[in-house]
C-alpha cells in the first residue's frame, strides 16, 4: 500500500493546540479558529510556503451548520493561495487518521504531492438544535404572506416544541451512549474496576512525565488568550498528575451506577482541540530539504456490529494493517492505542490476546493516551500520528501502530515506518 506507483508518502511534520477539557480554556474559541490556527503554525514550524501545498484535508464530528466544510476555510488562511481545494470528513473519533490516509491516497496515486490533514472538535460550541415541530412552524412562518398567517403559524406552538435538542453522544442505531457501550464490553470481557483505574493512572502519570520531559509540549501550539491577563496555554489541562488509585476508587459509576465499574477517571473526557499533520511524497521532501519522521506502511479500517462490542472493531482493523504492511506483531516497537475507556483498551489488548497475538504493554503509549491527554473527537487521530511518529524518530524504531475505535462500531488502525 505504502508504495503505489513507486510513490513513498512521508510524515514530515505535525502540530497541535493544548487539549482542553471542553467548558474550560479554549471554550470560547469556536472549531474553526483552533483549524487555522494549528495549521498556520504548522507551516510557521516548516517553513513550508503555502503555495506548495495541494490540498487540505480536515475531520471533525460535530461540524457547525454555520461552518460546515472546516478543511475548506482552513484552506483559505492567507497563508495559501485561495485556489487551493479542501474538504472535511467524518470517521467518528478516527476522522483525523482517516484525513491522514486520505492525503496519503492521493500523493501514494500521484495526484499530489503535499497535503496537510488534521481535524478538530470543539464540544463547547455544539450546534443545538430546535425541536422539528419548531423547525416546521419556523418554515411555515417564513413562507406566509402576512403578518396574520405568520401569528396563525406561531400560534401552533407549544412550550415544549420550544425546548432545544443537543447532540447525543449515542448510536443512532442502538441509543446506547458509548460509555454504556464500554460498560457493556467490561461486563462482557470481564475486565475489573481496578484493572480500569490502573490502566488511568498509567495513563496520567505517562503523561505527566511526557509533559514535563517536553516531548508532549513539544508538540502542542500555545494558545493565546483572547483577553489579557489570561496566562498563555502551553500543555494539557486534563492531566492529573496528584492523582491516585485511592482517589478513582471513590468516584461512583456513570454508566450503571449500581453494577457498573466505567467512571469519570477511567474514561477520557469531552475536550475541545485541533491537530495537523504535514504529509508529502518522498520525492517533495528531497526536493524541498524536509526530513521525514516516518513513512507510512500501511492502514485499514473495518466495522463490527454496533449491538456487540461497539468499541471492539480495532481487533480485526489492526490484523489487517500489519497484513498489508507485512510484518507481525513482534516487529512492532511502539504502539499508540486511543483510550477512549479503560474497559476498551483493555478489551482490545484482550481481543488481540485472544487471536494469538500479545503486545508488550510497555511499548503501548509511552506518553499516556486520550484519557490524559484529552479527545477532540475529530482531532484526536491526528495527535497519535504526531507522536508515535516523533517517538519513532527519537528512538529509531522502525516500525509503529496505531490503532483508534469510533462510534458506529468502527476501527482504524495505520502502520508507520523508519527504515
Amino acid at each position: 500500500m505504502a508504495e503505489r506507483n513507486g510513490r513513498r508518502v512521508a510524515v514530515v511534520a505535525g502540530c497541535r493546540t493544548p487539549f482542553c477539557k471542553s467548558g474550560t480554556t479554549l471554550k470560547d474559541a469556536r472549531a474553526v479558529d483552533l483549524a487555522r490556527y494549528v495549521a498556520r503554525e504548522l507551516l510557521e514550524r516548516t517553513n513550508l510556503d503555502g503555495a506548495d501545498v495541494d490540498e487540505v484535508v480536515f475531520g471533525q464530528v460535530v461540524p457547525s451548520a454555520l461552518v460546515p466544510n472546516v478543511g475548506r476555510e482552513v484552506s483559505l488562511l492567507p497563508q495559501f493561495p485561495k485556489e487551493i481545494p479542501a474538504y472535511s470528513l467524518n470517521r467518528a473519533c478516527a476522522s483525523a487518521g482517516q484525513a491522514v490516509s486520505n492525503a496519503h491516497d492521493q500523493i501514494a496515486l500521484g495526484n499530489a504531492n503535499v497535503v496537510i490533514a488534521g481535524g478538530v472538535e470543539s464540544l463547547s460550541d455544539i450546534p443545538i438544535l430546535a425541536s422539528r415541530r419548531f423547525a416546521d412552524v419556523l418554515v411555515e412562518a417564513s413562507k406566509a404572506r402576512s403578518l396574520g398567517g405568520r401569528l396563525r403559524a406561531f400560534s401552533r406552538l407549544r412550550p415544549r416544541d420550544l425546548v432545544p435538542v443537543s447532540p447525543a453522544i449515542a448510536e443512532p442505531s442502538t441509543g446506547e451512549t458509548m460509555g454504556q457501550s464500554a460498560e457493556k464490553m467490561a461486563k462482557e470481557n470481564h475486565i475489573t474496576r481496578a484493572a480500569q483505574d490502573q490502566w488511568a493512572l498509567r495513563s496520567h502519570q505517562r503523561a505527566a512525565q511526557g509533559t514535563e520531559d517536553g516531548r508532549l509540549t513539544a508538540e502542542i501550539v500555545p494558545w493565546l488568550p483572547a483577553r489579557l491577563p489570561e496566562p498563555i496555554v502551553t500543555q494539557d489541562n486534563g492531566i492529573r498528575r496528584d492523582t491516585s488509585l485511592e482517589q478513582m476508587s471513590k468516584l461512583k459509576p456513570v454508566f450503571d451506577r449500581r453494577y457498573g465499574s466505567v467512571t469519570a477517571a477511567n474514561s477520557s473526557p469531552l475536550t475541545d482541540g485541533a491537530s495537523a499533520v504535514l504529509l508529502m511524497s518522498d520525492a517533495a521532501t528531497r526536493a524541498l530539504g524536509y526530513s521525514p519522521l516516518a513513512y507510512i506502511r500501511s492502514y485499514a479500517v473495518a466495522a463490527v456490529d454496533p449491538g456487540w462490542q461497539l468499541l471492539q472493531a480495532p481487533i480485526f482493523a489492526v490484523p489487517k494493517a500489519l497484513e498489508r504492511a507485512g510484518i507481525e506483531w513482534r516487529d512492532l516497537g511502539l504502539v499508540e492505542v486511543h483510550e477512549a475507556f479503560a474497559a476498551q483498551v483493555l478489551s482490545n489488548i484482550q481481543g488481540w490476546a485472544a487471536k494469538g497475538w500479545e503486545i508488550d504493554r510497555e511499548i503501548i503509549n509511552v506518553m499516556g493516551g486520550s484519557i490524559a491527554i484529552g479527545h477532540p473527537f475529530g482531532a484526536t487521530g491526528g495527535r497519535i500520528v504526531t507522536t508515535l511518529a516523533n517517538e519513532m524518530a527519537r528512538r529509531d524504531v522502525q516500525f509503529g501502530l496505531l490503532s483508534i475505535c469510533a462510534q458506529g462500531g468502527m476501527g482504524f488502525a495505520m502502520v508507520l515506518e523508519r527504515r
